[in-house]
């Protein structure tokens, strides 16, 4: 028994390791060493933001919440691309990480990790940047709750982690599948409250919505930008449920990826 620990303890440090080094070269891939990669990072969410602030600022005196129509439409649009970004990535795993996956010491499992672990943080940091410079431009930060933005973040990037798990699997097992991901996921967009409220959807078709695990994502970060917008519909632990059922049917499949069942 006492034997075990030292081994296992050396097994922790060396999938540590392992994951530092992902970490580094999909740093070194991904963004390069010029600051351009992580710029598009942060004008990626800025652009879609600026695009609905031109539209409906055309059409429409008043957000639905605040006066600040890029405040408002970020509150949906940066949880919503967390949970794209890492479905993609994640998803992507296989492929960007095959010629190192050979190696035996490396797993999927630790480039899952990996990408989750960057891209994750990538996502916080933007997003913090965004919000900062729209709360300073609105004089809204001293009543924004920063809890509740820190579990609206978690909930996207639970779920994020969870199906981009499972699609790292599915699309090299199924190749079809990523294609018949990309468009099933199109109307995502519209129907996950990024540019209006749960509230104002008319029954049944609220009803219908509220099983979008992205809306009560979007409902919970909006709830800690406007101290005065209760989101009652609002239900993290259905969000994890949702979060938890495809990361363990992608873990599994994961370990027979790694066994050789399904080849990469």
């Amino acid at each position: 028994m006492f034997s075990e620990n030292p081994r296992r303890m050396r097994l922790r440090i060396s999938a540590g390791r392992a994951v530092m080094a992902l970490i580094l070269r999909e740093v070194a891939t991904v963004y390069g060493r010029s600051p351009g990669g992580y710029v598009w990072a942060v004008l990626e969410p800025v652009f879609v933001i600026a695009l609905l602030t031109f539209i409906f600022s055309i059409g429409f005196r008043a957000p639905p919440l605040g006066s600040s129509f890029a405040l408002f439409y970020a509150s949906g649009v940066l949880p919503f691309l967390v949970f794209t970004d890492l479905t993609a990535k994640l998803g992507q795993t296989v492929p960007f990480s095959r010629a190192l996956l050979r190696y035996p010491r490396l797993t999927l499992l630790d480039a899952l990790i990996a990408r989750l672990v960057l891209n994750g943080m990538i996502q916080i940091v933007v997003g913090v940047v965004v919000l900062s410079v729209l709360l300073g431009l609105t004089n809204a930060g001293p009543v924004i709750s920063a809890g509740r933005l820190a579990i609206a973040y978690g909930l996207a990037i639970c779920l994020g982690a969870g199906v981009g798990t499972l699609n790292a699997v599915l699309n090299v097992a199924v190749p079809v599948w990523q294609s018949v991901w990309a468009i099933g996921t199109r109307p995502l967009f519209i129907v996950s409250c990024v540019f209006f409220l749960f509230d104002a959807v008319p029954h049944p078709y609220g009803d219908m919505l509220w099983f979008n695990p992205l809306v009560h994502v979007t409902g919970m970060m909006r709830s800690g930008i406007y101290p005065y917008y209760h989101a009652d519909y609002v239900a993290p632990a259905y969000v994890l449920a949702c979060a938890v059922v495809p990361l363990i049917a992608g873990l599994l499949l994961v370990r027979w990826l790694d066994r050789g069942r399904i080849m990469p």
